[in-house]
């Protein structure tokens, strides 16, 4: 229990991605005007149609189609990207209170450890975060991926269509497009994490990159390409919006402000007790 309660948000990650498998895994019948249903004959559809649309403008390129509906569903979650950064910023600020409240309620009896999370809450609410809102943008993101690599292999002039050195419906043979997919993944993960005060999950930082790659070595280009277009603007955005630079500058200059001042502070303390001697005396 104490394994699942530390690793939780590791956990629901990795529920989520193994459903994402599951889900790519399901349905095989090619995806015309003709389907039915929500999933395939509403969303799936005109997915792959938005897609095609897109890349007439680019001479029937359909990779370039991708990227740029990649982008253009990542431009419309920034506010939510954006809401989940500033959730974790609150988060980090607020996170040696709840040290302070695991080390006072740190008995394991039910009643302290009610008392623990009512405590928390109670923090929660007054700082106006939620500890679970980390896992948004994920949980958006997924249907969309799941949508495009259904899309790509179930119409046909998506499945055989070519990228610079790829098939789109088709694993890329020389591993680029998954590696760069892995780079810009733990790319932005490692920015996210300089921007925080307190090193975050190291496991989970390196994790999803990894599976990542493992996933689009596998499966179509066209999931590897939605990844790498996808992190990258994702590192982009990071570094315009919550630039981990100057936030760890600002945080070191404020670290040694307080140092200087309790500096000053102790030497002001031992000056006056040593006041006080010479006075006695």
């Amino acid at each position: 229990m104490n394994f699942i309660k530390k690793r939780k948000r590791l956990l629901l990650a990795m529920a989520m991605i193994g459903l994402m498998v599951f889900l790519t895994a399901c349905g095989t019948e090619p995806v015309t005007s003709e389907s039915t249903g929500i999933w395939e004959g509403v969303i799936i559809y005109n997915f792959a149609r938005a897609i095609i649309w897109v890349a007439d403008f680019f001479g029937g390129n359909y990779g370039v189609g991708i990227i740029v509906v990649t982008i253009f569903i990542r431009a419309l979650l920034i506010p939510f990207t954006h809401f989940q950064q500033k959730n974790m910023q609150q988060m980090n600020e607020i996170n040696p209170q709840l040290q302070e409240l695991k080390d006072k309620y740190s008995a394991k009896d039910t009643e302290t450890q009610e008392k623990l999370k009512e405590e928390q809450q109670r923090l929660y609410s007054e700082a106006g975060v939620n500890p679970y809102m980390g896992c948004l943008p994920l949980l958006i993101q997924m249907p969309v991926f799941i949508a495009l690599y259904q899309a790509v292999i179930r119409t046909p002039i998506l499945a055989t269509g070519d990228f610079l050195w790829v098939n789109l419906g088709q694993p890329d043979p020389y591993f680029i497009l998954p590696i760069l997919a892995g780079l810009f993944t733990l790319g932005n993960s490692v920015l996210m994490s300089m921007g925080r005060p307190q090193a975050g999950n190291k496991m989970l930082t390196y994790v999803m990159p990894l599976f990542i790659v493992f996933i689009t070595l596998r499966l179509s280009s066209a999931l590897a390409l939605y990844f790498t277009a996808s992190n990258g603007f994702a590192v982009i955005q990071t570094l315009l919006f919550q630039n981990p630079f100057k936030m760890r500058r600002e945080r070191e200059e404020k670290e040694a402000k307080e140092r200087e001042a309790e500096r000053q502070r102790r030497r002001a303390l031992k000056k006056a007790q040593k006041h006080r001697r010479n006075v006695k005396k």
